[in-house]
């Protein structure tokens, strides 16, 4: 493998990307190599060692920093200099066996996977048990860069799983800390691409395409993850009804929450409060007064870029919340790289991209 660890000027800081041959793994690399600030130090991919970037990824192939990079096994991390930042972007359930090696070699590690992000011990023998069997040498910061109210100082961070950020976004100020604007109960449809599942999923794409199916309308493991996270950072018992279902498209994902508004509360203090819930913060954009259907979140108007999209619609009471995010950017890659700037003392939104794709 050719080093990819050249001379780099000052302001650079060494990364690690574990479990790089997999969908999140390839965003992240493709983000950062147009990352201003990033030396790409290490590049871990047990089955795929020895192979080049572009060979597994081939939409990086002509990109001129990813000529001569490779995948290398986890086992070489050991033979490198420490880097700054490792992002783990392996499989649920791989991380918590390999992490003290990691840790030995990475001065913080950012989780883009499930395995740390719930703290009830019974939660995570249900959903991650894995890491029931295998826990953390310390304990993980839950952070979400926009609520979070400050970057965690633990050397390890677990960022928020897609489809439950992407709800959280949706419905965080309707719960904001002071007097909630609806009632705890709350029922979630959210909808996600195929890149959802990972690389390894085996799906056919014949029984997909042209196709719109459940995925789980119980059980999802999302849904303990999005009742912690609104407790932390509103302090709400949420009572949460959370449902998933498969669309036919690669990435995206959107979110409609139903609510009921208190007694007294008025659409005016519903989008208020949205407004200054993400005042300031450049990659949640809250939609103002959507009218006809295409000013609402769509797909078309997020994937490819860092951006969430919000938007309310209030009446008679009612209150229904949609959310459009790109689950591989914002709803992965592009919050951990977010997240990686705002520890690392970098402009937030260095390196990350905030137009959509399309058509």
């Amino acid at each position: 493998m050719a080093d990819i660890a050249q001379s780099s000027p000052d302001d650079r800081i060494r990364v690690a990307v574990i479990g790089a041959s997999g969908y999140t793994g390839g965003e992240v690399i493709r983000l950062l190599l147009e990352h201003p600030h990033v030396e790409l130090a290490f590049l871990s991919a047990e089955r795929a060692a020895g192979a080049t970037i572009g060979s597994v990824h081939p939409w990086l192939r002509n990109h001129p920093r990813a000529a001569g990079l490779s995948f290398r096994p986890l086992a070489d991390l050991a033979d490198i200099e420490p880097v700054d930042i490792a992002f783990g972007c392996l499989p649920t359930g791989a991380l918590p066996e390999r992490l003290s090696r990691i840790a030995e070699r990475a001065k913080r590690v950012l989780n883009l996977g499930g395995d740390f992000r719930l703290r009830d011990a019974g939660q995570v023998r249900t959903h991650y048990p894995a890491t029931a069997a295998h826990p953390p040498l310390e304990d993980f910061a839950y952070y979400i860069p926009e609520l979070s109210a400050a970057v965690p100082e633990s050397r390890f961070i677990s960022l928020p799983g897609c489809m439950a950020v992407t709800t959280i976004y949706a419905l965080y100020p309707l719960f904001a800390p002071g007097e909630p604007l609806v009632g705890d109960r709350v029922i979630v449809d959210a909808k996600t691409g195929s890149t959802g599942g990972g690389r390894g999923v085996g799906e056919p794409p014949a029984e997909r395409s042209g196709n719109f199916r459940v995925h789980k309308l119980h059980g999802h493991r999302h849904a303990p993850e999005i009742r912690q996270a609104l407790a932390d950072f509103t302090g709400a018992a949420v009572n949460l009804r959370f449902s998933t279902h498969s669309l036919d498209v690669a990435r995206g994902i959107m979110v409609t929450a139903y609510t009921e508004l208190r007694d007294g509360v008025a659409a005016l203090d519903v989008k208020r409060a949205y407004a200054k819930a993400y005042v300031g913060r450049p990659f949640v954009r809250v939609r103002p007064a959507p009218k006809a259907p295409q000013d609402f979140p769509m797909l078309k108007a997020v994937v490819g870029s860092n951006v969430a999209e919000v938007a309310i619609a209030v009446r008679d009471g009612q209150c229904v919340t949609v959310a459009a995010l790109d689950n591989l950017i914002k709803g992965a890659a592009g919050q951990a790289i977010q997240a990686m700037n705002l520890i690392s003392g970098f402009p937030e939104t260095a390196g990350l991209p905030t137009t959509a794709v399309s058509p």
